[in-house]
């Protein structure tokens, strides 16, 4: 039988259903379109419901396997959020999302036992932490150009020296002002400053004065990383002004250059190739990574300097006698990429859970603090903005070099040469957090086992 028009009307609920299935539609490719990350929103959402209920119902795998699941999938939603909000993802939004939230929530007591059990296996056990500083580290300094490395440090060594020496001084006479003893004034709040950032400074830190001071690393994070924080922030705030008197003055103004000759500065601002990933170096790279640290603790036994600052020190020995191979330096540098971009966040989430108490990081915080860290940082910068003019270089551009030694790591360097729209100063910057920070972390350590 044919079908009138009217038989093939649809009913008024049968138009809804069809307008809501094509909503629900609608809404599910969106939100596939949309990352977390690098992962689909919708498959995100899958997982982290898997994880969330398996860690609500306390049968979360008791493994590392369990442990990676927690923390990789709080670290990517919070580093990401930490990416988004306005103002904060500026100042270092990622890492104070990761280690704060948790520390929150923790507090409240809204994880279970299980969990936090499971986290603790991962990051204590397991030892995550030491195996990510030692990637963190070792991959970074094997990375870097060599020729950039040497003329690099020629060109910074007497900014970087004279701006940390008047940074201790000043951030030491405040810190007296303020009530702070010279031994914490030194040790928690200019050290972890100028260190290198989190998994660069801080990390080999806790654990160098765990070594020295006998408790755990943890104990350390808590009290080392606030003032790392509040460095990187003032750095950027610092980075904006300067920028705004690069354009009222443009005879200090080296419009993103350093160094006033063309010839010098074509070294640094010259790019390499991007090198295709190569698995099986990697795989070579890790491997590297494990030896160095392994030596460090055998030299230990030996010197009686933490393991881990030895590592940095040979690290630094061996990329400059050029006795690793070059493929080998490739390995190592692809490997801590890897690692520098899917678990550093994920360890902050770890830190935040186990190492961070929350009462801790806010019984560290008052005005004599935050004036102590803007200290450093500001007399940093204007020492080098005085003494440019000397060494042949742009007062601006200098001055924000060096304050990058007061940044977040590699995260700290983008976020302050962004704010200042220098990111052509990227390999000057990366002299001044790792290799600055690196000295730093020998020097404080080797101080502190001479004055305990």
């Amino acid at each position: 039988m044919k079908k009138t028009n009217q038989d093939m009307t649809l009913t008024p609920i049968e138009d809804v259903d069809m307008a809501d299935k094509s909503a629900i539609k609608k809404l599910f490719i969106s939100l596939n379109q949309m990352n977390i990350n690098t992962m689909p929103m919708v498959l995100f959402m899958t997982i982290s419901a898997i994880v969330f209920i398996s860690a609500y119902a306390s049968y979360l795998p008791k493994n590392m396997i369990g442990g990676l699941a927690v923390i990789m999938t709080m670290g990517f939603v919070l580093s990401h959020i930490g990416r988004h909000i306005p103002v904060l993802k500026d100042i270092g939004g990622p890492a104070i999302l990761c280690l704060m939230v948790p520390s929150v929530l923790v507090y409240f007591g809204v994880f279970q036992i299980n969990t936090l059990d499971t986290v603790h296996l991962l990051m204590k056990e397991a030892n995550l932490l030491y195996f990510v500083i030692a990637s963190l580290v070792v991959g970074s300094i094997l990375g870097m150009n060599r020729v950039v490395l040497i003329q690099g440090m020629t060109r910074m060594f007497v900014p970087l020296v004279v701006g940390t020496l008047t940074a201790v001084a000043t951030g030491l006479l405040v810190g007296k002002l303020f009530g702070f003893t010279l031994y914490h004034t030194f040790f928690f709040i200019i050290v972890p400053i100028i260190g290198g950032g989190i998994g660069e400074g801080i990390l080999p830190l806790s654990l160098a004065y765990s070594a020295i001071l006998g408790q755990t690393p943890d104990v350390y994070v808590a009290q080392l990383a606030p003032a790392a924080v509040m460095g990187n922030i003032f750095a950027i705030i610092c980075a904006g002004v300067l920028a705004r008197i690069g354009l009222w003055r443009k005879d200090l103004n080296g419009e993103g250059m350093l160094i006033r000759s063309a010839q010098d500065n074509a070294i640094f601002t010259s790019q390499e190739r991007p090198k295709q990933a190569d698995f099986q170096l990697m795989g070579g790279g890790l491997l590297m990574t494990c030896a160095f640290f392994i030596v460090g603790g055998l030299f230990e036994k030996i010197v009686h300097i933490p393991g881990p600052v030895l590592m940095i020190l040979i690290a630094v020995m061996c990329k400059y006698a050029q006795v690793i191979p070059t493929k080998m330096e490739q390995g190592a540098h692809s490997w801590y990429k890897f690692v520098s971009t899917t678990l550093v966040w994920p360890l902050m989430i770890g830190l935040g859970m186990l190492y961070v108490p929350l009462e801790s990081v806010v019984a560290v915080f008052s005005i004599g603090y935050v004036v102590v860290c803007g200290s450093v940082v500001l007399s940093m910068a204007a020492v080098s903005f005085i003494i440019a003019p000397y060494l042949n270089m742009y007062p601006v551009e200098a001055s924000i070099v060096t304050s990058c030694h007061s940044g977040l790591g590699g995260t700290g360097d983008v976020a302050i040469l962004s704010a200042s729209n220098r990111m052509s100063l990227m390999p000057f910057a990366q002299i001044a957090t790792r290799i600055g920070g690196a000295s730093t972390v020998i020097g404080a350590t080797l101080l502190l086992g001479w004055i305990m």
